[in-house]
């Protein structure tokens, strides 16, 4: 687990440049077992000026949520080896049951046969995506109900 600061890193072209991180910055945790993964959208993310909180597995993040206080939205992966992203989802819930989700994944046909329905505060991003795709979804899921962000048409 692993914590940066608003403005860490910084991420150059357009995207820094289209959507940047409120004010106050929204505390999001990343969550994928992918190293490679991880550190792409930290970098986008915090380079925004969110703060960010990542693991590796969803046991690691959910020993992330047991001492942070809350976090603004949960950016999971769907497949992962210990526990899959609505897995985790629903372990988070348990204390923080209006978590906002956005599930990242490469597999959108096996997302939607494990999880039939979305809920309001839900949505998702497929993978590959670019820096302005990630940026915009995480926008629309920390905004005002959850809105399905697709990168199926890349930018």
């Amino acid at each position: 687990m692993r914590k940066t600061a608003p403005g860490d890193v910084s991420v150059t072209g357009d995207a820094d440049r289209l959507i940047s991180a409120p004010r106050q910055a929204a505390s999001i945790l990343i969550v994928d077992d992918q190293q490679s993964t991880l550190t792409y959208v930290d970098r986008i993310l915090s380079g925004a000026g969110y703060r960010t909180t990542l693991a590796l597995h969803g046991l690691e993040a959910i020993s992330a949520a047991a001492v942070c206080d809350r976090f603004d939205l949960l950016l999971t992966d769907v497949h992962m080896p210990d526990l899959t992203g609505p897995e985790l989802v629903r372990e988070l819930r348990k204390r923080d049951p209006l978590l906002k989700v956005l599930y990242v994944t490469g597999c959108r046909d096996q997302l939607f046969t494990e999880k039939v329905t979305f809920w309001e505060e839900e949505s998702f991003l497929e993978k590959p995506c670019s820096a302005a795709s990630l940026l915009q979804a995480v926008s629309l899921a920390l905004g005002s109900g959850a809105a399905a962000a697709d990168s199926s048409n890349p930018e």
